[in-house]
């Protein structure tokens, strides 16, 4: 309850609403942007400010997609069908009102399920050995690739581009530089900076040079409170689908490559299937938006569980927080609690805070927030680019980082444009280190001996998992489409 930390929430709050109604920009973009800017914060300060940020953009999103038709976030795609249905009707203060109610209601679930979850999580997970750590983290590996929107193939060859980056520097055995190529510059190995700023912030800076300086078209929001009130039939109606979005959000966010995303199309297929009102949906039905934005919200809270009590993230988003703590000497598991409790419960209550926020700035302040859509794209790259200069040199003070920033961000405009999704890669760059410490140390003890596995049940299950999640995934995308007589 520190004056800093209220108000790096309330900031954090703030700028993750900006994201969400800015399209294209997203959390991964300004959490590295923002990256260096924390390392002058204490720990728990930086984590508030990062973490408000990638919870505030589940708001945000929202706005665009139900005034626009475009989506500010990911997680907020499916809201553009129904939301944006219910705005030419006339309705758009409701849907963005039980929207934003809907939100806070399952991001409060969310935070309770990760308060009450987390300890008996972490005391199971201190039986873990070198084996164990290993599984996990190719289970991790093999649910990522498999939620991958570009594909098992796609996903698993940008999963060994991270391995590989993240190889880079001293062997964690002999010491010894590995490659290097010489460069005094990769003895540390690459910096989290230089890789998220290039591939994220500079590659989206090449995108919004493409994308012309148009203004979009907005459908007006209310410019009175009550206009957000959903009226008593869209309450009763949306109840059901908040309740089961929260629990269903919750509980995907905990998956590895789970996250906000899935659990937002999961809910709207489910409420789609059990709705009275089947042929409202695609049209303006209330559910289609309550159910997904309640799941989005829930399911970013829950991915904050296998981050601070395993030390995994669910997606790029988390990977990038992971490796803000790591800058900060800070490591995730199940000894936080006990070693950092005030990070970890401060994050939390940091939540809480976050989410009143956020219900507070969503409803009479989003006239503010879609002005932020009239700033032309010429000044918004031009400030891309200088944070992403500023930031890159400030964390290591040498040209190399800059160099590399601008490698990486051209790698990552062409692996974008070319449809491979940068999360693996910064996943398993995240991820790869400790799965080769643990690997190794695990193959020191046991002689070589990887038969020594099957004397771990856990490990060995999650092996299994890794194995059928890989080869399902092969399989689904293989599947040929089955075409009936008389189609075109």
């Amino acid at each position: 309850m520190t004056f800093q930390n209220l108000s790096l929430c309330l900031l954090g709050a703030v700028l993750g609403t900006l994201v969400g109604v800015l399209p294209g920009l997203g959390p991964a973009t300004t959490i590295a942007l923002l990256l260096p800017i924390s390392l002058k914060l204490d720990p728990t300060g930086a984590i508030i400010l990062l973490a408000g940020i990638y919870y505030g953009v589940a708001y945000g999103g929202t706005i665009t997609s139900v005034l626009m038709r475009i989506p500010g976030e990911a997680s907020s795609v499916v809201t553009c069908i129904d939301g944006y249905a219910m705005a030419q009707k006339g309705r758009a203060g409701a849907a963005l009102g039980i929207a934003a109610i809907g939100s806070f209601i399952a991001g409060t679930f969310g935070v309770l399920g990760v308060m009450l979850l987390s300890p008996p999580l972490a005391e199971i997970v201190i039986a873990f050995g070198p084996w164990e750590y290993a599984a996990l983290m190719l289970a991790g590996l093999s649910l990522i690739a498999f939620f991958a929107a570009s594909g098992v193939a796609k996903a698993g060859l940008m999963a060994l581009v991270g391995l590989f980056l993240g190889s880079v520097g001293l062997d964690p055995i002999t010491g010894t530089p590995r490659f290097t190529f010489g460069l005094p510059a990769l003895v540390d190995g690459i910096n989290i900076a230089p890789l998220a700023l290039g591939l994220f912030g500079l590659s989206e800076l090449l995108f919004l040079a493409l994308g012309g300086d148009k203004k979009p078209e907005i459908i007006r929001a209310p410019s009175r409170v009550l206009g957000f009130m959903p009226n008593k039939r869209e309450w009763q109606r949306s109840a059901g689908p908040i309740a089961r979005g929260s629990v269903l959000g919750f509980f995907v966010g905990l998956l590895p490559g789970g996250g906000a995303v899935l659990a937002s199309f999961l809910s709207y297929a489910v409420e789609k299937r059990i709705t009275k009102y089947p042929d409202e949906f695609g049209k303006g039905a209330i559910e289609g938006v309550a159910g997904p934005e309640a799941a989005n919200n829930s399911g970013t809270a829950g991915a904050f569980i296998p981050l601070l009590t395993l030390g995994i993230p669910s997606n790029a988003v988390t990977a990038l927080l992971l490796g803000a703590l790591l800058v900060h000497g800070v490591q995730p598991g199940p000894m936080i609690l006990e070693r950092q409790p005030e990070l970890y419960w401060g994050v939390i209550a940091s939540m809480y805070l976050g989410n009143l926020i956020l219900l507070i700035l969503n409803l009479p302040f989003v006239g503010f927030f879609v002005k932020a859509l009239e700033v032309p794209r010429r000044y918004m790259a031009t400030t891309i680019l200088l944070v992403c200069v500023i930031g890159t040199w400030s964390t290591g003070l040498n040209h190399f980082d800059v160099l590399l920033a601008a490698v990486f961000g051209i790698v990552g405009f062409l692996l974008r444009r070319a449809g491979f999704d940068l999360g693996p890669l910064v996943l398993a760059y995240v991820l790869g280190p400790t799965l080769e410490r643990s690997l190794r140390q695990a193959l020191l003890i046991s002689d070589g001996d990887l038969t020594e596995v099957v004397g771990h049940p856990i490990a060995l299950g999650f092996l299994i998992v890794a194995a059928l999640v890989l080869l399902s995934g092969l399989v689904l995308r293989k599947r040929p489409a089955v075409v009936q007589d008389g189609g075109s």
